[in-house]
């Protein structure tokens, strides 16, 4: 094959959108499995910056073959913008390259409404969504009433069943959650017509493509969003997103064996980050928190709200590497820590006298955790062009050890900046290290 799931092991935005990227370069499929335009991903290549949220980023190679899964769950009007904004830097978009999965589910205005109305219904409890409707549409496909890809190829046959949708919608939105928002018929009808005209010469089996693909002994990569402590089923519930983010949705969301994967990447951050609500052990309120923000430009790439930043958790990342498979690991932004005379690493929680093993199942639990932290020395030597281990400053080089021993899983990466060339070899697998033989 080789078939390689990349997934993020901690709360999301690891850097997950760079290392497919570079990746890429040795790849004859990008396979997005899940979620939608709620998880964004910046890829820097030559200083030049592009941010994407739906398309895979194999985009950016040409010659790459691309693929949204039958797991994605996509809204047409963002997908088709995308798209315009690749093609207009340069980027060839075409069905020869890309493929839309014909069992993939349309994100409609009608989910996006529902999705900010109960947030704002909510109030203080609010589960900290995005707002892009992800929630809403998943609901619907697991009610099975969804509308999907397919459907654009023979829209005419839905028109009742999109009419009557938006009939229950909006008086949910009105007598439920007490919304002024409504949603216009026609105009989402509208709407849908001209974005079946531009997308259904994308869309096809997208499981038997890469069914084939793989047969035939070509490199896939499947891309992951969002982080896997955010499973919809495993992460922090309820404060977690709407799909699996874990490595086994890769086999779930596009339709294939999970014989067929080889390997599982985690990408971690040299320290931790958290958007949104939600439990977050290890959290750094103000000071160096504030810092590490500023250094490492934490802000999300699709909604621009600022992430909560942390130390190192251990305890989570083992829990990570347990529920995905996660057969290595890629650390990043360990520059970012440079400068900072003491860096923590959370190894253990305690609630009095009890050792805690793992994350705990209830929001609640988190009050009375106490959490455990090993310090190591930081290091003040610039490392962002840095290209060898051996170049890294002994300090880093410990903390990173450190990080692979506390985590129970081989680092076979690090990387020193947003460009495809900051990435030091640690201890790659021969799999791994053609991938990224430049």
């Amino acid at each position: 094959m080789p078939g390689i799931v990349i997934v993020g092991a901690q709360w999301g935005d690891e850097g997950k959108g760079k290392f497919v990227d570079v990746f890429t370069q040795r790849a004859d499929w990008v396979v997005r499995f899940q979620g939608g335009s709620n998880a964004g991903h910046t890829i820097v290549i030559d200083g030049k910056k592009t941010a994407l949220s739906l398309l895979p980023s194999g985009m950016l190679r040409p010659g790459v073959k691309c693929l949204l899964g039958a797991g994605v769950v996509i809204n047409p009007s963002s997908l088709i913008a995308e798209i315009d904004r690749l093609r207009a830097a340069g980027g060839e978009v075409s069905p020869a390259r890309f493929m839309i999965d014909r069992d993939a589910h349309l994100v409609l205005e009608y989910h996006i409404a529902l999705d900010r109305a109960r947030e704002a219904r909510l109030g203080v409890n609010k589960i900290g969504t995005t707002g892009k409707g992800i929630g809403p549409c998943y609901e619907d496909r697991s009610q099975r009433t969804g509308i999907r890809c397919a459907d654009l190829l023979n829209l005419s046959a839905v028109y009742e069943r999109v009419r009557n949708h938006v009939i229950e919608k909006n008086k949910i939105l009105k007598f439920v959650l007490e919304s002024d928002t409504q949603i216009d018929f026609e105009q989402l009808w509208s709407d849908l017509e001209s974005h079946a005209k531009l997308l259904a010469p994308y869309i096809g089996n997208g499981s038997a493509a890469v069914y084939r693909a793989l047969k035939e002994e070509k490199n896939v990569i499947f891309e992951g969003a969002q982080g896997v402590l955010l499973d919809t089923v495993h992460g922090t519930y309820p404060y977690v997103t709407s799909s699996n983010t874990i490595a086994g949705g890769a086999s779930v969301g596009v339709g294939i064996g999970p014989r067929m994967l080889d390997s599982v990447v985690g990408l971690a951050k040299a320290y931790s980050t958290r958007v949104g609500e939600g439990p977050f052990p290890s959290e750094i309120h103000g000071g160096i928190g504030d810092e590490l923000r500023e250094k490492g430009h934490e802000f999300g790439t699709v909604t621009g709200r600022a992430r909560r930043c942390g130390w190192f958790d251990a305890v989570a990342m083992r829990r990570a590497v347990r529920i995905s498979g996660i057969d290595s690991l890629i650390v990043t932004k360990l520059d970012v820590l440079t400068g900072l005379k003491t860096l923590k690493v959370c190894v253990g929680y305690r609630r009095g006298s009890e050792v805690v093993e793992d994350l705990p199942a209830l929001t609640d639990e988190y009050k009375s955790l106490e959490l455990e932290y090993a310090e190591f020395p930081g290091w003040s030597e610039d490392i962002s062009q840095v290209t060898s281990w051996a170049e890294l400053p002994k300090a880093a080089q410990d903390y990173v050890r450190a990080i692979e021993k506390l985590a129970e899983c081989r680092v076979e990466f690090v990387s020193v900046g947003p460009d495809r060339k900051a990435t030091i070899a640690v201890n790659p697998t021969p799999l791994l290290q053609g991938f990224l033989n430049r």
